[in-house]
């Protein structure tokens, strides 16, 4: 799994996290889970007429140990995190999960060009894209004009 249940200590404390949870191990995996999927919904859009880097969501959340990104492990913790809390407020700085979140929104929406920042080119972020193996020849239509030819 890309983001384990532990792994969340660095964003909240252990008490916190079984308070929240009330022990159950299962909700904790469905935050991530739902962070995972919300991540990815931002890395893979395709929109017509715009620059856009086709990411590859697979590898990039296929990755475990030190070959995952730090700044995706991060941001999806983020997001992970205000999952949990809307469960529950225990001893927990609101207003600063909310922050981290909105900060790990603004970065995905730089990534993909959506939001705000609809219209402007999205920023590259050193992700593993998926490459076109798409050939020209294996296409069922053809475009193009007719060579231009002169009078002398």
């Amino acid at each position: 799994m890309f983001l384990e249940t532990e792994e969340l200590k660095s964003v909240i404390y252990e008490y916190q996290l079984t308070e929240i949870t009330e022990s159950d191990e299962d909700i904790p995996v469905m935050a991530i889970n739902a962070a995972i999927e919300e991540m990815k919904s931002y890395l893979r859009p395709k929109r017509i007429g715009q620059p856009q880097y086709d990411y590859d969501v697979d590898a990039i959340f296929n990755a475990t140990g030190n070959d995952r990104n730090p700044l995706i492990l991060e941001l999806c913790k983020s997001i992970a995190l205000y999952n949990l809390c809307e469960l529950s407020n225990v001893d927990v700085i609101l207003e600063k999960v909310q922050k981290r979140y909105e900060r790990a929104i603004d970065w995905l929406e730089k990534v993909s060009g959506t939001g705000k920042y609809t219209g402007n080119p999205p920023i590259n972020a050193g992700l593993p894209i998926v490459i076109d193996t798409t050939n020209e020849a294996d296409l069922p239509y053809r475009f193009g004009s007719r060579d231009k030819f002169a009078q002398e």
